[in-house]
């Protein structure tokens, strides 16, 4: 499987592999350059899909978020349980970015006023630089092994300050982006320079008002014994309180 991606079907060495990414690292981690599915959007506080916000279609903001994301070294990282998370670390511009770790978690964190959030709600991608089922050599087979795996989310939910988001009309894939990344990084031991495609479910929030608020974001990668040779639910359930001041 080493120059191949099966788009259809999980092998048990692609659950062996996902399971030993999961244990180390707690997270998880197209080829238009520009293909969303939602066909509106009616919550002003949500940035439109299909114009450009801050100077980047939502395709181009998520091409940042992945490179934001794999490129930041694991300690303190955002898609890791860590207490060196911090949320300054890589940010940068009007738009800053939020990931969490598979699992349970909770965090509070503090922004300035004026930011938008770039919010990656439950995602998954394929590059260079990994072993199957996340290898792909070309854009066409990173794409299929990051869409296969997010064709498995399931029970998706996004709500901010309680307000329910219909998040299953934001997946976003990615254009094919170069990535520098570090050793060890989020998804492996060795590092270095590759290529990765991204797919998954984005939404770019508005800059909220001062004080507080709640964002609340998750889903579930569910996978069959009839399908995929195997049963596991691989769930994300993640809050922010976010002070805004």
């Amino acid at each position: 499987m080493k120059h191949s991606i099966t788009a259809t079907k999980w092998t048990r060495r692609s659950w062996l592999a996902l399971t030993s990414a999961i244990a180390a690292f707690l997270t998880v981690g197209a080829i238009s350059t520009l293909n969303v599915t939602a066909q509106h959007n009616d919550d002003p506080q949500i940035a439109p899909l299909y114009a450009k916000a801050y100077g980047k279609t939502y395709p181009q903001w998520s091409a940042a978020w992945w490179q934001w994301l794999l490129e930041t070294p694991i300690e303190g990282h955002p898609s890791v349980d860590s207490p060196d998370f911090n949320i300054r670390t890589g940010q940068q511009g009007n738009v800053w970015f939020l990931a969490g770790p598979l699992g349970t978690f909770t965090r509070d964190i503090t922004i300035p006023a004026g930011k938008a959030l770039y919010i990656g709600v439950l995602n998954a991608e394929a590059s260079t630089l990994e072993e199957p089922p996340f290898h792909g050599d070309t854009a066409a087979e990173q794409a299929a092994a990051a869409q296969d795996a997010v064709d498995h989310i399931v029970n998706l939910f996004c709500t901010i300050d309680n307000e329910t988001i219909a998040i299953e009309d934001y997946r976003i894939l990615s254009p094919q982006i170069s990535i520098n990344a570090p050793t060890p990084w989020l998804f492996g031991n060795v590092g270095g320079e590759g290529t990765s495609v991204g797919d998954g479910y984005f939404i770019l929030l508005r800059p909220m008002d001062k004080g507080t608020h709640t964002i609340h974001f998750g889903g579930v990668f569910h996978f069959t014994l009839a399908e995929d040779g195997f049963d596991a639910d691989i769930a994300l359930d993640m809050t922010y309180h976010v002070t805004v001041k």
